[in-house]
């Protein structure tokens, strides 16, 4: 029994698939490799000047992807791996909060964003970590689907019964599925997430239109 926080167990799998794959594999974010997405981890805990900068538009997000760039140009894939390895670093990163909530949807997110782009199969998750998902998509769905038009929403978690109404509506789409999958679905990764979306013919189109995500 692993008695690990789960955004620590999320770091060490990404890791050991790190390993597995070496730094040229493919990931499902478009032009990047895992020595590309192994960068992006680093710069989001360690550059203190360039990690707010990632989830800001125009010029701030392209100040932070010149430093990942010279980042992943100045150390090899082993040394990047490394440091995500050992943790996060003193501070942010390790208040509860942000472990269990942003911390732990962005190593299950990228763990998977690479998972699937090498034909690697959804995993059966531990039940403990399927709560603790539900609950990040429940809290953090309306932010990731803040650009949908035009229909209600509702998300539910399949052959629970547990459903959140995301957005009001009419008419409403419905995506159903396990936690994980619904996580990777409002993270933008919608061709890749195993759900079933349902709903009159133009709330599904509205659906399918918006791009979800940060």
């Amino acid at each position: 029994m692993d008695d690990r926080p789960f955004d620590a167990q999320e770091r060490q799998r990404i890791c050991d698939v790190f390993d597995a794959l070496g730094p040229s594999a493919a990931t499902l974010l478009d032009g990047w490799t895992t020595h590309d997405l192994a960068a992006h981890l680093v710069v989001r805990e360690h550059d203190l000047v360039a990690a707010p900068c990632l989830v800001l538009p125009g010029p701030f997000e392209r100040f932070a992807e010149r430093r990942r760039k010279r980042l992943a140009e100045r150390h090899g894939f082993a040394f990047l791996v490394d440091r995500i390895r050992s943790g996060p670093p003193p501070g942010f990163f390790r208040i509860g909060w942000v472990r269990s909530v942003p911390n732990l949807n962005e190593f299950f997110v990228h763990h998977e964003d690479v998972r699937r782009a090498n034909a690697m199969d959804p995993r059966t998750l531990a039940p403990e970590l399927e709560t603790a998902l539900w609950r990040n998509v429940r809290h953090g769905s309306r932010f990731l689907g803040r650009r949908l038009r035009d229909t209600g929403l509702e998300i539910e978690w399949a052959g629970t019964g547990e459903r959140v109404s995301v957005r009001a509506g009419e008419p409403v789409a419905r995506i159903s599925g396990n936690p994980g999958e619904l996580l990777l679905y409002v993270f933008g990764r919608q061709n890749a997430a195993r759900v079933e979306v349902t709903g009159p013919p133009e709330a599904v189109a509205a659906l399918r239109r918006t791009r979800f995500g940060m």
